[in-house]
């Protein structure tokens, strides 16, 4: 497996639209985002400069909102911090990766379930064309989707699993525990390591993560910015 690469895991949107996920990238200078429709989020090659700030606006334009992470989101003058939400970045150390014969790739055709699914869940971001970022799997019953998990960020020599989310009537089943395996084997496959963002007051997901090998890397912060007008 991959070892830990700080400066790429502390900006891991950045590394990912700037190498796999170039084909998904707007990008202006030091600044980039993801398309619309593909993923909310936005990045700096690096916060602590200015002009990459300068780069962002000019990509996003005038009072628009956008969603950036960071270890400590400090937007210059001119920006409005909105909200922001504790993190956690696991990676992968110890896990138990396998195939699960009972999970099926979800595609295009499956969006709309994958939305709805989404929506009555909150695992986190689900957009229309999030699938197309890696594969996804899913557990259906009598032909109804009940869960899912899939491939989201991929810097170099790591791919983000996400999207982990069980439907409320089906959950003390153990699929999220499947599909995360079941996923994990895929990019372990391609020779990277697995690793998780999830909110850092998320207790029982962190627990769960944690038992199944990941190890807590670092604390982040998901938050939501106004460029200036």
């Amino acid at each position: 497996m991959t070892t830990v690469d700080p400066g790429i895991l502390d900006n891991p949107v950045w590394a990912a639209l700037r190498g796999a996920h170039a084909r998904f990238a707007q990008v202006n200078g030091r600044a980039a985002r993801y398309h619309p429709d593909v993923a909310p989020f936005h990045t700096l090659a690096d916060p602590a400069e200015p002009g990459a700030w300068d780069d962002l606006r000019g990509l996003v334009g005038p009072g628009a909102e956008l969603m950036l992470s960071g270890e400590d989101l400090a937007p210059p003058p001119g920006w409005t911090l909105l909200t922001e939400v504790g993190g956690v970045q696991l990676v992968d150390v110890a896990l138990r990766a396998e195939p699960d014969p009972g999970a099926v790739v979800l595609t295009g055709a499956d969006v709309p379930e994958m939305l709805d699914l989404v929506r009555r869940t909150r695992p986190g971001p689900f957009l229309p064309r999030t699938v197309e970022l890696g594969t996804y799997l899913g557990i259906r019953q009598d032909g109804v989707l009940i869960a899912m998990a899939g491939e989201r960020l991929h810097p170099p020599g790591w791919t983000e699993i996400s999207a982990v989310c069980t439907d409320p009537a089906h959950r003390g089943r153990g699929l999220a525990t499947r599909l995360v395996r079941a996923v994990a084997a895929g990019i372990r496959a391609r020779g990277e390591t697995p690793l998780l963002h999830t909110a850092a007051d998320n207790h029982p997901a962190i627990r769960l993560y944690e038992s199944l090998g990941f190890r807590l890397r670092r604390h982040t912060t998901f938050g939501r910015v106004r460029s200036p007008a």
